[in-house]
């Protein structure tokens, strides 16, 4: 049986879409009456595991799970080893640095040397930042990173960015993009290797899917 992990959130709607267009039909995940975390398809031949976005890559890289639904954002932040297999193309963003509207702040590099910077991706920001040569303590943060600025914790976040809806409405501006952000499709690559079929049939369905779309 094919298990497959499932990010609850944003990605949910999209990734269930995708696996029925592929023949794993898990539309009972979208059920909101549902309270099961585990989820069988309706062919019987698949199971879903609902999870939260950031532990998808860890159910896929254990092998608990075959394939996976995920942003690449959290890929990204985690490293974790997985086989990243399609590009989906849907739950786009991209991180980037925001600062204070009124800081004067126009690029990552203005910021002063040591400034605190908040966020949950402190994985991806270090990365940044050496990467700038610029020095910065990083503030780790679980919940709305855009209070570091507006409170005085940090000089500036890096998080994700969607619409900017959030940024302004609470006065930040985002300054520079570190990369742009999809939901891919991974898997266990052990799982991949001694497959004898079944996972071929799924890929190759979602290779059309995104043929398809590109020629769309």
């Amino acid at each position: 049986m094919i298990t497959v992990a499932l990010a609850k959130g944003a990605l949910l709607k999209d990734s269930v879409t995708s696996f029925a267009n592929a023949g794993l039909d898990f539309t009972a995940v979208l059920d909101p009456d549902n309270r099961q975390l585990m989820v069988p398809s309706k062919c019987g031949r698949a199971r879903a595991l609902l999870v939260r976005n950031g532990d998808v890559p860890v159910y896929v890289a254990y092998g608990q799970a075959q394939l996976g639904v995920v942003g690449y954002d959290v890929l990204r932040e985690h490293q974790m080893p997985v086989a990243q297999l399609i590009d989906l193309g849907f739950g786009g963003c991209r991180m980037a640095v925001a600062v204070k509207e009124s800081s004067g702040y126009k690029r990552a590099a203005d910021l002063p040397p040591h400034c605190r910077v908040a966020s949950k991706f402190t994985h991806c920001a270090r990365e940044f930042f050496d990467d700038l040569d610029l020095p910065v303590e990083l503030v780790h943060l679980t919940g709305s990173v855009e209070l570091g600025p507006m409170t005085g914790v940090a000089e500036a976040i890096v998080d994700l960015v969607a619409t900017g809806r959030t940024l302004r409405e609470n006065g930040l501006v985002a300054i520079e993009e570190l990369f742009q952000s999809t939901a891919r499709l991974v898997g266990h690559p052990l799982s991949l290797r001694l497959d004898r079929g079944e996972l071929r049939t799924v890929l190759e369905d979602f290779r059309l899917q995104e043929k398809n779309s590109v020629e769309l």
